[in-house]
């Protein structure tokens, strides 16, 4: 019998210090970058997008993958991308950390819809307040102190 699975994952992310340092005109270029790389991994990206001191993935990953080694990877590599490629000039690094959440196919839509409402989403609330939202939501406990 063939392994049939659907572990679909919800990642944030942050620059480092939050520092607001994705330009609009070259995000798109970061996201073809991640798309290649979870591809080669054989995962399967639904949607991407952020805004200049975050992004959201969201993804199956590949059942032989833990998410900790994925987002590590994503994380050293796009480093090495933005570098190389100096599309962020003021871009420091990623944020220690990040946020990944189990999701149900029947999410899919509702939060594809979410990550590509970025931009207008985070007109009226920041990546902190985001961020302890969606800590509450999934009912995950903690200390405010390590958000700062």
């Amino acid at each position: 019998m063939s392994p049939y699975t659907q572990f679909i994952y919800h990642i944030v992310f942050s620059t480092k210090h939050r520092e607001p340092t994705l330009l609009h005109h070259e995000k798109k270029r970061l996201y073809a970058y991640i798309h290649h790389l979870l591809t080669n991994k054989k995962c399967h990206l639904y949607r991407i997008n952020g805004v200049e001191d975050h992004i959201h993935i969201l993804t199956h990953i590949h059942p032989t993958i833990p998410v900790s080694n994925l987002i590590k990877d994503i994380k050293l590599a796009s480093n090495d991308f933005i570098t190389k490629e100096g599309i962020f000039p003021k871009f420091n690094g990623w944020q220690d950390g990040y946020g990944a959440f189990s999701e149900t196919i029947k999410a899919k839509e509702r939060l594809v819809k979410y990550i590509k409402n970025q931009e207008i989403h985070h007109k009226d609330v920041s990546f902190l307040e985001e961020y302890k939202s969606l800590l509450e939501e999934y009912e995950i406990k903690f200390d405010p102190k390590f958000l700062l």
